[in-house]
């Protein structure tokens, strides 16, 4: 694999592509600063042999050019505290003035380009628009792992403009070294835990784990789509109606597999999508007319932490059920805690990024797995067994 380990970055420039599409609150305050953390082994590596460094990002979903509240220099601050060095700033990603300033850096200095999605050419992938990022530096590193799904122009068109000095950040090693364990070298017992809201987001997900996995969880929202397609009672739960045929399907398929495939038995519900709704506890398949499955229930936890428990490798993706609401956290903490404990017992634990990470981090057992992924969009891909562009362009 091409790390930054493979090149003495003094005196270089290095253009370095990370993700620091960080949560800021109404103030612009970070709420949750994993990513820019993340991205500090490979920054202070190129800082340390002499080299400068030229971060480029996006922030949010800018429509079609800058939004103040979508400018980088929201995290300015906060990055240089964490490098303990004066960040500089460019308020464009491209142009004579950015060039000017990279042109200027001194070994062990450090470069905040403007958000790169504030130009529609970022998303689109537009190769003018890449090598005019290009020109910032002399070497190219990618440390972005949340974005290598995407073929954009900073991600993956700009690696061509470095045929010979493209390289994986830290990070990005990192994050393929562990989705690559699970996806070819997992140890068995191997249970995927599979939650969230749709059926339809993890399809492919799921066909792809049934010829690697030996027991399938499923929980959170999609799995009202199964007990419904089952001839379950789901009341005003999420439901996929037109998926319902394909949850039938992925249960046979299953069973041909000998993959064993756990549904919830129980549901905590309410009688509207409210923390403080009138909760109860039914049978899955049993929810009343007008009420809905906000959680899985104390059966079904003890049921799945079973499984969980006795697993060499586990990969979460998706919660149990609402656990941004207090009332309906227990089965997603509950499942996290198993998780934890397979860990202690010598498992090897992947969270899957997104909400999974949230709620990991949420319960304070961040350091109690073995791996938090920071994508979830592309470790999700890469599951899948697709081809991440952004891996691609530096392989290549």
């Amino acid at each position: 694999m091409n790390t930054i380990d493979e090149c003495n970055f003094k005196d270089k420039k290095a253009l370095v592509r990370v993700d620091f599409n960080v949560p800021l609150d109404k103030d612009f305050n970070i709420t949750d600063d994993k990513r820019m953390r993340a991205a500090l082994p490979t920054i202070n590596k190129i800082l340390k042999e002499g080299g400068s460094v030229i971060l480029m990002s996006h922030l949010g979903r800018p429509k079609g050019g800058p939004e103040e509240k979508y400018s980088l220099k929201h995290i300015l601050g906060d990055l240089s505290r964490m490098l303990d060095l004066t960040v500089k700033f460019a308020e464009n990603c491209i142009g004579d003035d950015v060039e000017k300033k990279a042109k200027n850096l001194f070994p062990g200095e450090v470069l905040l380009l403007e958000n790169l999605r504030f130009h529609p050419e970022e998303e689109k992938g537009d190769i003018e628009f890449a090598e005019k990022l290009s020109k910032l530096g002399n070497v190219y590193v990618n440390d972005a792992f949340g974005t290598a799904h995407r073929a954009h122009a900073s991600t993956t068109i700009i690696a061509q403009f470095f045929p010979n000095a493209k390289y994986f950040g830290y990070l990005m090693a990192e994050e393929l070294k562990n989705a690559e364990k699970v996806n070819h070298g997992a140890a068995k017992p191997f249970t995927a835990i599979m939650g969230g809201a749709k059926v339809s987001d993890k399809i492919l997900l799921i066909e792809s784990l049934l010829d690697k996995v030996d027991n399938l969880i499923i929980g959170g929202g999609m799995a009202y789509t199964f007990a419904k397609a089952q001839g379950g009672e789901i009341g005003t739960s999420l439901l996929e109606e037109d998926r319902m045929a394909l949850c039938l399907e992925l249960l046979a398929k299953a069973k041909a597999k000998g993959v064993n495939l756990i549904l919830p038995i129980d549901t905590v519900i309410a009688d509207k999508f409210d923390n403080n709704a009138s909760k109860n506890q039914v049978d899955t398949g049993k929810i009343p007319a007008n009420w809905m499955g906000l959680d899985i229930g104390p059966k079904t936890i003890k049921l799945f932490s079973e499984t969980v428990k006795n697993s060499k490798t586990v990969l979460w993706n998706g919660p149990m059920g609402v656990f941004e609401m207090a009332n309906f956290e227990q089965g997603t903490k509950a499942i996290a805690e198993a998780v934890v404990d397979a860990t202690k017992n010598g498992a090897f634990s992947l969270i899957g990024g997104g909400d999974s990470a949230a709620a990991i981090a949420k319960f304070g057992l961040e350091n109690e797995v073995s791996y938090v992924s920071t994508g979830g969009g592309a470790l999700l891909e890469y599951m899948e067994g697709k081809e991440l562009p952004g891996v691609k362009a530096i392989q290549n």
